[in-house]
């Protein structure tokens, strides 16, 4: 199924279960911190890898940016999404911290965004209640895809 798909109406019994699973799963995150209009300290101590990055946006069974974004960079890549701006050469255009809180949590630059928060568990609505306390990507995941994404210059 694709992580976007994991945003489904919850009803108030499951709502409220959800905020309890959703406190604690919380607990589980790495810290983030915003500092202006990114997060600068990546999520994992490893480096992202570009390709494995790349493996992750392309991925059609979890949340591939290419649902929503088209990335002229990507020209392989069939049936690229319009509903979001194109994401050509990101790489040119934002550093990696901005990057990062793009993924993590984009409602704190476009309130009104329809980009699901890659890496975040709380304030979310609409949440399939098998992915409550989950995370879409994991921080190995976002960190890839940023090193994916500067590369695209």
């Amino acid at each position: 199924m694709f992580g976007w798909l994991r945003f489904i109406a919850l009803g108030t019994a499951a709502a409220a279960a959800a905020a309890a699973v959703t406190a604690v799963a919380q607990d589980a995150l790495v810290p983030i911190e915003v500092v202006g209009n990114g997060i600068p300290t990546p999520l994992t101590a490893q480096p992202g890898d570009p390709a494995r990055g790349k493996q992750v946006v392309t991925d059609a069974t979890n949340a591939t940016c290419l649902i929503c974004h088209n990335m002229p960079d990507l020209p392989e890549q069939p049936d690229q999404g319009n509903l979001a701006p194109v994401m050509e050469h990101p790489g040119s255009k934002y550093t990696a911290a901005q990057l990062r809180l793009r993924l993590v949590n984009p409602k704190l630059i476009t309130p009104d965004t329809i980009m699901p928060a890659y890496y975040r568990v709380d304030g979310l609505t609409r949440v399939q209640q098998q992915y409550v306390g989950k995370t879409i990507y994991k921080p190995q995941d976002v960190e890839d895809v940023i090193a994916y994404l500067l590369t695209l210059k």
